[in-house]
């Protein structure tokens, strides 16, 4: 089995959500989604399971933060372009989304932008190229 990544998200709305996730790209498995969670793949080794704020309350006895109060973590999305950087970030401000909640970064070999799905969850698509990365170690 490969080596997989499941991102649990709390969500206020579960079907807002999964609109959301579908149009930044992400498929819903329905063998993993119910009135309390959705699975929704974004490769075969990466997935966001949202899950309603008390579903997720039941896998912590911590609180919950509010992501638009505070930011736990930034996830970084790779994308094959700065084209695709740009479609994504602009899908996910029409699906509801904030885009560009900090100013573009353009450094050349990398760009990226930075949006909020609607619960307030950072997400920041990035282009590298990896050969001008190599060029910078020789």
């Amino acid at each position: 089995m490969p080596k997989m990544i499941f991102v649990n998200l709390p969500v206020q709305d579960i079907v807002a959500s999964t609109r959301f996730y579908e149009a930044i790209g992400c498929e819903k498995n329905e063998q993993f989604s119910d009135e309390n969670a959705a699975s929704m793949v974004w490769s075969d080794t990466i997935t966001f399971q949202l899950m309603t704020r008390n579903y997720f309350s039941t896998f912590t006895s911590k609180p919950i933060a509010n992501p638009r109060d505070a930011v736990g973590m930034l996830i970084a999305l790779s994308r094959d372009s700065r084209d695709e950087v740009d479609a994504i970030t602009e899908a996910a401000a029409a699906a509801g989304g904030k885009a560009d909640i900090r100013e573009k970064q353009d450094m050349g070999f990398m760009y990226l932008r930075t949006f909020e799905d609607p619960d307030g969850h950072v997400f920041e698509p990035m282009w590298m190229d990896l050969e001008a990365t190599s060029a910078m170690d020789e």
